[in-house]
């Protein structure tokens, strides 16, 4: 193999790996996100919310312990802006966007 090809292989390699290695908890976490929570937060280490208000989801360890949601997620999130649904998640769901929440971290 050519060192450029090399390269480039090496390169597709780290792209690819940490989607391959995701657990299906982070993977059941992140659809969870994307269709629920994407239309205002932004759900990736890069991308800007999309509605200002909403923190990035990559932020949220900043302000809380990731482990410290599940209670609010389980008696279910209000907020004190109109826009923000009232969530109430299943142990099981809570779990799983825990898990996906710990990878943006």
């Amino acid at each position: 193999m050519t060192r450029h090809l090399l390269h480039h292989f090496v390169i597709a390699s780290l792209l690819v790996t940490p989607a391959l290695a995701a657990s299906p908890a982070e993977q059941r976490g992140k659809t969870f996100a994307r269709v629920n929570c994407a239309r205002c937060h932004s759900i990736d280490r890069v991308t800007r919310s999309p509605l200002r208000i909403a923190p990035p989801f990559r932020t949220l360890h900043e302000r809380y312990r990731i482990e410290t949601l599940a209670e609010a997620l389980a008696e279910g999130i209000v907020t004190g802006h109109p826009t923000m649904p009232e969530f109430q998640l299943e142990p099981d769901q809570i779990n799983d966007l825990l898990a996906f929440l710990k990878t943006l971290e």
